[in-house]
This record gives C-alpha cells, structure tokens and sequence, in this order.
C-alpha cells in the first residue's frame, strides 16, 4: 500500500485513533522483534529513565483511542526514543509514512498472527468439515509461505509458553 492510500485509509480515524494505531503497530513490531510482548512496567520504567511519568490510565487511553489526545511532546519523543523511531513518527498526527523498520516488519506480524491463527484452528476446530478445516489451512499457509519466519517464531514462542509455569490466580 503506497504511502496516500495508507494515509487516505486513516484520514478518517479521531487523532486519539490515529495515535492507539501507531502505538499499537510499535507494540507488534516490539512483539515480532523480541518475542514478548511490551509490558506497561517496562514501558513506565523507560519513561521514567527519561523524567517522564505515566499512569496506567493515561497509557490505556493512549493504545485504546479513547479519551484526551496526548499530545505532550516529550510523551510522545520519549515513547518514539523507547521503540527506536524517529519521534515525528508520533509527533506529526499521522502525516509521517511509516518507519522503515516498521513497515518492514509488519508483514512479519501478520504472518506471525497467522501462524498462530493455524495452530489454535488445528488444535480447536477438530469438529469442523474436513472441507472447511482445508480452505482454512490452504489460506493461512498461502499468507504463511510468504514469510515463513512467522511460523518459526510461532512455535518458538509456543514451546516457550509451555516452558514457563503457569500463574493462574
């Protein structure tokens, strides 16, 4: 997708929208890069590193798009610091074409996404028509093949699920 029609797409997101997508497209690309997603801690910590506080309110509203429009910007050149973009990326109200990095890795995202959409189908669809438990693979794998290291970084992430122990309560 060429840089105006992805503009033109979120032309019609609130600024509070704007700014939760590409909050939540570093959050991803953090997930994709480290194999874990971002905690709030970590990110309240980085923060705080820099001078700037945060309450867990104010970041849920921010990723979420709701609520005031945070617009401080050494918030927002913080939070670009933090995820290793150029702070116009957060800055500018969504007239700044993606980072490279970025934009770079979210086909690895969804591929990575797709790979574990294929794993719970398999593991959960067992009473599904064998001819619809088939177009489904024959789609995820088709999205899959075109970036395969989603699908390894999947079952790594899956095998080291199993690893950890379990906090249920």
């Amino acid at each position: 997708m060429s840089g105006d029609e992805s503009r033109l797409e979120h032309a019609k997101l609130t600024p509070q929208a704007e700014l939760a997508r590409r909050l939540n497209l570093l959050l991803d690309v953090a997930v994709a890069e480290r194999g874990k997603p971002v905690t709030f801690r970590e990110v309240q910590e980085e923060l705080a590193a820099r001078g700037i506080t945060i309450s867990r309110a104010r970041w849920f509203y921010m990723k979420d798009g709701t609520g005031r429009l945070v617009s401080d910007p050494s918030v927002l050149a913080a939070i670009c610091e933090i995820f290793n973009v150029d702070a116009s990326y957060l800055l500018d109200g969504g007239t700044t074409d993606l980072p490279e990095r970025i934009d770079s890795q979210l086909e690895f995202v969804k591929s990575l996404r797709a790979a574990r959409v294929k794993s719970f189908a398999a593991r959960t669809l067992g009473d599904v028509s064998p001819e619809t438990l088939r177009a489904i693979t024959e789609y995820l794998n088709k999205d899959i093949s075109r970036h395969p290291e989603g699908e390894q970084a999947a079952a790594k992430l899956r095998s080291d699920e199993e690893d950890e122990p379990q906090n249920l309560g």
